[in-house]
Parts: C-alpha cells; sequence; structure tokens
C-alpha cells in the first residue's frame, strides 16, 4: 500500500491562491480555458518528443483531451493522453511558482478586484485556475514512457498543503478531477461548458471531447453516451484572414498571454515561396508586470508543420520586442530544431527579419493615426523597450527612432509624446541642435536650472528620466541631420558669446579673476570653474568636463555596482546673481571658501548627487544664513 505524504505550499502559492479566488471570481469560466491549455501544452510536447521515440505514444495513435462532470458527484473531469508527469515535477510545476517575478507581481497588487484580475490573468494562472471554483483538486498522472505503477496523485483544498501518493495509472498523461464548490453548478451542464470550450479553446489542434448522447436512424436519444468533438481542432493560425472574426482572434490571444485585455493590433501574414511559414502575432495593450525582470522567458511559440516545438523561441524576436505575442509556424525548419540551433539559422534569420519589420510597420502605422491617444497609451507601456532597439537592432534604428516618444518643456506634462520630427519643425530659425537634459526623474529634469537660459530663449528641450535615456543618447547622437546635444555639457559656447560680445576687457579681467579665486579655493573638488550664461535665476550649476562621463551617466553606473573613477565636475558660476557677485568682494580666505563650498554643494543638489556629507552641508547653510539675520 502507498504511502501518503503531505506538503506544505511555498509562501508565494498560498498568496496567489488567495488573491486569485477572489479576483478572478467574475471570470471563473477561465479555469477550463487554462486547464485545456495545459492539456494542450502536454499533448504537444508528447508529439515532439515522440518523433524521436515513437515508445512514448504506448501504442495510443489518437492524442486528445476529455472534459466531462458528473452531476450526482459534482465534479468536473478533464483528461489528457499527453506527455504525463513524474512525482518531482508534479511537486515542481505544482508546489511551487518557479518564477524569479512572483514577489515583484504580489508587491504589484493593489487590493483593487478589477485591477488585480488582470495582473493576475497576465502573470499566468494555469492549474491554480482550479480552485476558483472547486474546494477539492485532485490531479492523477503518470508521465509517458514510465511504469504503470509509477503514477502520482496530487490532492490539495488549496489551502496551504497538498497530499502525494504514488498509485497505479494504466494510461499515460493526466486527470483533474474538480470537486465544485456550493455555488458553481453551473459548470454540471454540457451545454455550458461546450460554450466555454467553443468560445475559449476551438483554436485548440488536438480533439476536445465531450460524451453525447448517442442518436438512433431516427434522431431519438438511444439512453447511450459516445464521445464526440466539440471544437473545431484547427490552428487558427493556419486558416484563412476571412475565416477568422476578431471575437476568435481575441480569444487566442488571450488564452497565449492570459491577459484579459484585447490586444491593440493582430498581425497575421502567411509567407509562400523560398520561405514558408506562418506568422500570428499581437501587440498587447498593457505591459506585462515582468516586462524588465532579466530572467524572464520570453518569444514567440514555435510550431514546425503544426507540430509543437518550443514556448519562448527568442531568437524568432530581438529583446526589445519581447512584450510581443504570437505563434511562428515554419514548413523548413526541422523538426528536431533546438535552441542551438536556432541560434545560427539561415531560415530563423529571415522569419526574425520579417517579423520585426512587420512588427515595426504596425507600430507605426498606429502612430500616425489622427487621433494619438492610442499610441500615447502604447507608448507609455512600451517606449522604454523601444528605445533599446537603438542601442540593439542597428539595421533598424532609423524606423525604431522615429517611433519614440518624450517628454518636452513644450509638451508640459511627464507623459512622452513629443516625437524627434516634431522637435525638428518647432526648432528655431538658427538653431543646429536637438537640445535634452537627463535626470533620474521627470522633475528633476524639468527643474533644473540648465533649463533656465532655454526657456528664456524659448528653445525646446527633451526631458530625459528613464533608466535607459543615457544610453540612448549615447547611440542615437543624431536624427535627420540634427545632432543630439545635452545641455549639461560644459561646452555651449554659442551662447556665451552672444553676452560675452556686450562686456568691456575690465568686466572680463573681474570675472576671470573671481573664476580663479573661487577655484584655487575648492581645487580640489572641482576640474575648473567658469562665468557662464545658460542660468539667469540661480546663482551656479555643475556640468560635467569635456570629455567625461555624464554625472547622471556616472550615477547608474555606481547603483549597478560599477566601481566608478572619481569625476570632479566643472563649476559654472552666473555672474549676474547678488550671491555670486558677493563673492568678488570676499577678502577673508575662510568665509570665501565657505561660500564656495555653499555654491558647489547647493549645485550638486540641484544635479541630483549625494553629497559626502550632507549635515555638514546643513550646518555650512545654516551658518551663512545666520551671518545675514
Amino acid at each position: 500500500m502507498s504511502k501518503t505524504e503531505t506538503h506544505a505550499f511555498q509562501t508565494e502559492v498560498n498568496q496567489l491562491l488567495k488573491l486569485m479566488i477572489h479576483a478572478l471570481y467574475s471570470n471563473k469560466e477561465i479555469f477550463l480555458r487554462e486547464l485545456v491549455s495545459n492539456a494542450s501544452d502536454a499533448l504537444d510536447k508528447l508529439r515532439f518528443e515522440a518523433v524521436s521515440n515513437d515508445k512514448l505514444t504506448e501504442g495510443e495513435s489518437e492524442l486528445a483531451i476529455t472534459v466531462g462532470f458528473d452531476k450526482e458527484a459534482r465534479t468536473v473531469t478533464i483528461t489528457d493522453n499527453g506527455i504525463g508527469m513524474t512525482r518531482d515535477e508534479v511537486i515542481a510545476n505544482i508546489g511551487t511558482i518557479a518564477n524569479s517575478g512572483t514577489k515583484k507581481f504580489l508587491d504589484s497588487l493593489s487590493g483593487d478586484q478589477a485591477k488585480d484580475s488582470n495582473l493576475i490573468g497576465q502573470f499566468g494562472v494555469g492549474f491554480y485556475a482550479s480552485f476558483i471554483v472547486a474546494d477539492n483538486v485532485e490531479l492523477i498522472t503518470r508521465k509517458a514512457g514510465d511504469n504503470v505503477s509509477e503514477g502520482t496523485k496530487w490532492i490539495s483544498q488549496g489551502e496551504g498543503e497538498f497530499t502525494l501518493e504514488t498509485v497505479t495509472k494504466a494510461t499515460k498523461g493526466t486527470e483533474i478531477i474538480l470537486h465544485l464548490k456550493e455555488d458553481m453548478d453551473e459548470f454540471l451542464n454540457d451545454s455550458r461548458l461546450k460554450n466555454i470550450i467553443t468560445t475559449y479553446s476551438d483554436h485548440i489542434s488536438f480533439p476536445i471531447k465531450m460524451l453525447e448522447e448517442q442518436k438512433d436512424e431516427e434522431g431519438k436519444d438511444t439512453g447511450k453516451k459516445v464521445l464526440e468533438q466539440v471544437n473545431k481542432a484547427t490552428a487558427l493560425w493556419r486558416l484563412p484572414k476571412s475565416e477568422i472574426s476578431e471575437e476568435e482572434y481575441n480569444n487566442f490571444y488571450q488564452t497565449l498571454s492570459h491577459d484579459f485585455d484585447a490586444p491593440v493590433a493582430t498581425l497575421h501574414n502567411k509567407v509562400e515561396g523560398s520561405l514558408e511559414y506562418t506568422s500570428l502575432l499581437y501587440l498587447p495593450k498593457k505591459a506585462p508586470f515582468d516586462l524588465y525582470d532579466r530572467e524572464r522567458r520570453y518569444g514567440l511559440k514555435l510550431y514546425v508543420k503544426r507540430v509543437f516545438i518550443m514556448d519562448d523561441a527568442e531568437n524568432l524576436l530581438p529583446t526589445y520586442l519581447r512584450f510581443v505575442r504570437g505563434v511562428i509556424d515554419s514548413d523548413d525548419l526541422p523538426l528536431n530544431v533546438s535552441r542551438e540551433i536556432l541560434q545560427s539559422n539561415r531560415v530563423v534569420d529571415k522569419i526574425r527579419a520579417a517579423s520585426v519589420k512587420r512588427i515595426l510597420g504596425a507600430i507605426a502605422k498606429m502612430a500616425k493615426a489622427e487621433d494619438k491617444t492610442a499610441y500615447n497609451e502604447f507608448i507609455a507601456q512600451f517606449g522604454s523597450v523601444l528605445k533599446e532597439g537603438v542601442v540593439e537592432d542597428m539595421a533598424n534604428k532609423d524606423k525604431i527612432s522615429q517611433l519614440l516618444r518624450f517628454a518636452s518643456t513644450t509638451s508640459g506634462s511627464a507623459e512622452p509624446t513629443v516625437a524627434l520630427a516634431d522637435y525638428i519643425d518647432r526648432m528655431q530659425a538658427d538653431q543646429d541642435a536637438i537640445y535634452y537634459i537627463t535626470a533620474d526623474s521627470y522633475a528633476a529634469a524639468a527643474g533644473s536650472p540648465h533649463l533656465e537660459m532655454f526657456r528664456k530663449k524659448g528653445i525646446e528641450v527633451l526631458l530625459l528620466s528613464e533608466k535607459i535615456d543615457e544610453w540612448l543618447v549615447n547611440h542615437l547622437t543624431d536624427f535627420e541631420g540634427k545632432t543630439l546635444t545635452s545641455i549639461t555639457t560644459a561646452d555651449l559656447k554659442a551662447f556665451d558669446d552672444e553676452a560675452d560680445s556686450k562686456l568691456t576687457d575690465e568686466d572680463k579681467k573681474d570675472r576671470e579673476a573671481l573664476t580663479e579665486k573661487v577655484k584655487a579655493t575648492i581645487s580640489e573638488l572641482v576640474s575648473d570653474v567658469q562665468i557662464t550664461h545658460r542660468l539667469t535665476e540661480s546663482p551656479a550649476c555643475v556640468v560635467s568636463a569635456e570629455g567625461d562621463m555624464s554625472a547622471q551617466m556616472a550615477r547608474m553606473m555606481e547603483q549597478m555596482g560599477q566601481a566608478m573613477p572619481k569625476q570632479l565636475p566643472v563649476l559654472e558660476l552666473n555672474p549676474d546673481h547678488a550671491l555670486v557677485k558677493q563673492l568678488a568682494s570676499i577678502k577673508d580666505e575662510a568665509e570665501l571658501k565657505e561660500w564656495s563650498l555653499f555654491l558647489l554643494e547647493q549645485a550638486q543638489l540641484a544635479e541630483g548627487d549625494q553629497l559626502d556629507n550632507p549635515a555638514e552641508f546643513i550646518k555650512r547653510m545654516n551658518s551663512l544664513l545666520a551671518e545675514k539675520v
């Protein structure tokens, strides 16, 4: 007699189950979509494995899914004759959530059921959807090829633990028995179950069967039931576009993505000629919670002649398009294709290039729409990852650059709505550069003293506050013949020259004396001290010395754990500000140093720098203020 063992769920599973059961109650019918999808995956995996080992079929010629119910027992049962699971696989796949972003996902939930239900859908509820409708779930499974005595029975009420038992199972595959909750009788009805299957799973390429009353020659019930197929079992992507409704496209997308929202674009293409393949790609409306998780698997489902090969075939799309969902079905790849083969395969390279062109074309079409609302919403979700494409995809750099949107001093909002082409259209007649500033946040960029002179002259400046932006501007150095120029660089001489032309020789001599005096006082902290006309309200600012990386980039590298050599900034003084004018009259060296340090540290704070000793800065500021009281 087999011993029954009790195991505790992983903590995250417990949390997810409690949240999911409540958040997804209004979409409870998705339990069947999820379980049928899992069964289909198991059949796909068996069909793939059987290509090289036909013994795994165990003599069964048909792969299928069966759905049934028992009114008296109040159970719904979903059965497949697919790949099945070993005992260890059951524990790994059902007792834990092997997803590095799980904690981040759970932290992102707000408590608002409407919002959280969509996030939970994106996370992929899978098997756990069972507990939306059932208070007791049994799973009986055996791995294809294993001995009939090596089956595993898993039982749980979804409340912290599950039991495992080794059992005899004559057939390979998995059977799931759901003992329904008291208020779930609607699913003890063949019409209801059929409707869910035809709505969400009609496209599943394996037969989904249910017991039907057998009719006699006159069409009367015989009292006997036989299994009959209730889905079309035709791969949706293989059908002509004219035969597919928008609802069917959307249902297939939701099965792929677990997303409750409809996609913003559907791209369905069949390619024939020297290369033959079908692609069905979707652009989501919202970004998944783990879009920036480095360990996240991404990519498309790959089929070869309708035989499932792998999930997350990342070589079919570049990283910056990882938000795209869909299927590629090739007639030219071998059935035994591996991830290693995909890395250097001519067919894959061509499919990838064509898919990228098609996706960027669809995004460009959205961008050209007269009503920009949908595109602005799309960019708010995926603009950051598109920026990665400028760095990653040199062949499409220009196309991607045209799709990017930014906040600016003209847009008056943190929302990225300004295209580079629009910026150029608004440039002043004598302006030959696209000006930008990078900062840790939109507020820091919009409030930077570096903007003062640009505002005075009515020159638009792009406000860049995403982490990717520093890498972006290092690779996107020009656009349509206009150079992208940071307003925090040390060299903006054109603006200085205009004001300097009005100075007398004596004025120039006095200013030079002032900068030399201040530089000598704090020489260990700055690389230079200069007079500037980029400021109209602030007394001072700091900029990076020529050849140095920007202060923002240096901060980011340090945050990533990179040891950075000490870079001394250039301190620029506003000669028209009262505090700077005061410096010229100070004779006492100690007092001069205190004021010079105050102006330097104030400018560094405005730039977003962390002071080595903030308490000392406060003490110095209070002391200088006290002198004026």
